[in-house]
């Protein structure tokens, strides 16, 4: 019984919820990592209606996604305006439970105008006066599936009410393939490509050049490759395209795929391919997802390994150094023969 001045602890509603708001802008990596804790959602609310509140750059690959049932792409809207409207359609929409897997200062303000007049929908996320706060003041160390697991503990959603260590939800990208019906354009095939093949992913964000390891070593490391029979593949977008043509330049037998491939095709591209290697960057974590053994390479003035190392089925690989210019290709090269996977 609850006693007089205190309220009852939140309750997830569970299977009796009809609307649900999942919340989650970017980045690339950011967002394929949450997707195990977004299945977790769909089967903790089977019966609900789930809107995934994003941004455009992944609207196409949402919108195939299993778990949810509609994408709205203003989780950034640009001036107060814009913003208020977003407030009040998550208002008039009248969600049982929000789940916030973003947990900025500007979900945390989405929260806050939520709050100020009606009864809000349940929250969880990072914010003291939500119904299911996770408050673990090491989240910040935490990696994001971890964390995520963590925060879904808090709002009641796990197996037994805990996720523990290697049960955390996993993302999944199995889907992709039979959700396009395994289209000629998931075949290597459609990019001229004959196995055995990998793929390099010498690109990184914009604004942190720090994290690329430098081009001259992809260009040497794509040689020794090369020499061993495999074609090595380079995907990336606009960003990385002069990166793609000095590696091609250097080492002929290169193949550069730069600004060629979407979303769905780097997933199935890396499920066929023999390794990949890659710096902390978004596609490196799909790939890694989507079920290539590979190697990734952190610069440890950048990011944390513990935090943000990529997880897959098969052996990934971290090769780390205080700044990538301090990682040799040998290195590197060590690390894929260790792998097992060349030709013998």
């Amino acid at each position: 019984m609850t006693k007089p001045g205190r309220s009852a602890s939140p309750v997830n509603p569970g299977e009796s919820a009809r609307k649900v708001l999942v919340i989650k802008l970017s980045a690339l990596g950011d967002f394929v990592l949450s997707l195990g804790a977004m299945k977790a959602v769909r089967e903790a609310h089977p019966k609900a209606r789930i809107t995934l509140l994003t941004t455009p750059p992944y609207k196409e690959f949402a919108e195939l996604c299993p778990y949810v049932d509609e994408v709205e792409t203003d989780g950034r809207p640009e001036g107060m305006k814009a913003t208020a409207a977003l407030i009040q359609r998550i208002r008039k929409a009248k969600y049982d439970i929000i789940y916030d897997f973003q947990t900025s200062g500007r979900t945390k303000n989405y929260y806050t105008a939520l709050n100020r007049t009606g009864r809000p929908p349940l929250w969880s996320g990072h914010h003291e006066k939500a119904a299911f706060f996770h408050d673990n003041a090491d989240r910040k160390t935490m990696h994001s599936i971890d964390r995520l697991a963590e925060q879904l503990e808090v709002a009641g959603v796990a197996p037994g009410g805990r996720w523990l260590g290697n049960s955390s939800p996993k993302p999944d990208l199995s889907w992709v393939r039979p959700k396009l019906r395994d289209a000629p354009r998931l075949q290597p095939a459609y990019f001229s490509l004959e196995q055995p093949y990998m793929l390099l992913i010498p690109g990184a964000s914009a604004h942190r050049e720090a994290k690329r390891w430098p081009v001259e070593n992809y260009a040497e490391l794509a040689k020794r490759v090369a020499e061993r029979g495999i074609t090595p593949v380079i995907i990336g977008g606009k960003a990385e395209g002069q990166l793609a043509q000095e590696i091609v330049r250097k080492e002929p037998r290169a193949k550069s795929l730069t600004t060629r491939t979407d979303l769905f095709q780097i997933v199935t591209l890396a499920e066929k391919a023999l390794f990949v290697v890659g710096n902390d960057t978004g596609p490196m974590h799909m790939a890694a997802i989507a079920g290539a053994p590979g190697i990734a390479l952190f610069a440890l003035n950048e990011s944390n390994p513990d935090h943000a190392a990529p997880r897959g089925a098969k052996t990934i690989i971290i090769n780390s150094a205080p700044t990538l210019a301090e990682l040799s290709v040998d290195d590197v090269w060590q690390s894929v023969r260790a792998l097992g996977v060349l030709p013998s």
